[in-house]
């Protein structure tokens, strides 16, 4: 079993914590663009206040460990790995909750090449445990406004995680997908499964829009964020969000393996 020290000195190897590759100034364009409320940064979410600049630095400095000096404008961002950890024991509490009571899951990511792993492990240890893994609307065509103009995807899943991919790129269920931030994905797949089986997940497991989309609507949802998804910490912090982890979300898939070990050892969730 991976221990807290353990994994504490592997987030900081890997910099999933720690000074982290997101740039300062990434993360406080983010802000302002949240204050301004900009769609690109949402992420799906209609906060109940307004965020201004300060009050989103002071939000991100409480529950990521960046820092909340705004005269600090450049270089890297910075996690506290202190954070991480109770954003990963809160997050295998939530998980180990819905495998007791065998609710749907929908998991859902805007990074598959670096997180798909990551949840379809998950995926895996809750179908283990008598959670059905929903994938509605699986080949559906999702229209995303993106930077040069709309683009056409299709909802695909994998090892039971949904991801979206550009129509034609790839025969469906292969390992790549789209990065998106678009709550769209998400509120397709449920208006699919509220239409079809009539089953909504009771917990959705995700990233960027599948967690603040989901969120929105009134369902469970819990993910990972950097310090430059102000979106996802702010829902937590308005309660629309149960989990939102602090991490770089964008390093080398394996290094999110000892993560998925971690968590579903706390879960009670190994096989």
């Amino acid at each position: 079993m991976l221990s807290t020290g353990a994994l504490r000195a592997h987030l900081l190897a890997a910099r999933l914590a720690g000074p982290v590759a997101t740039p300062r100034e990434v993360s406080l364009q983010s802000y302002r663009l949240f204050a301004a409320r900009d769609p690109r940064v949402m992420l799906g979410l209609d906060p109940e206040r307004g965020w201004k600049e300060p009050d989103l630095l002071r939000l991100m400095a409480d529950k990521c460990g960046v820092s909340d000096d705004p005269a600090h404008v450049s270089g890297p961002d910075v996690i506290d790995p202190e954070r991480t950890l109770a954003g990963l024991d809160a997050f295998a509490v939530r998980l180990s909750y819905a495998a007791v009571r065998r609710a749907p899951v929908l998991f859902g990511t805007g990074h598959p090449h670096r997180l798909l792993g990551f949840y379809a492990e998950l995926a895996d240890a809750m179908s283990a445990a008598g959670c059905p893994v929903l994938t509605p609307a699986q080949g559906r065509c999702i229209d995303i406004t993106a930077r040069f103009g709309v683009r056409t995807y299709s909802l695909d899943y994998v090892r039971g995680v949904a991801m979206v991919r550009e129509t034609g790129a790839r025969a469906p269920g292969g390992d790549t997908g789209a990065h998106t931030h678009s709550p769209l994905p998400v509120r397709v797949a449920l208006e699919a499964a509220a239409e079809g089986c009539g089953r909504l997940p009771e917990l959705v497991v995700g990233d960027h829009g599948w967690v603040c989309g989901a969120g929105q609507l009134g369902i469970e949802a819990i993910g990972l964020a950097d310090t430059d998804d102000p979106a996802l910490f702010v829902g937590e912090a308005e309660g629309r969000v149960s989990v939102a982890v602090p991490l770089d979300d964008a390093v080398r898939s394996a290094y999110y393996r000892p993560l998925t070990r971690y968590v579903l050892n706390r879960a009670c969730l190994s096989q």
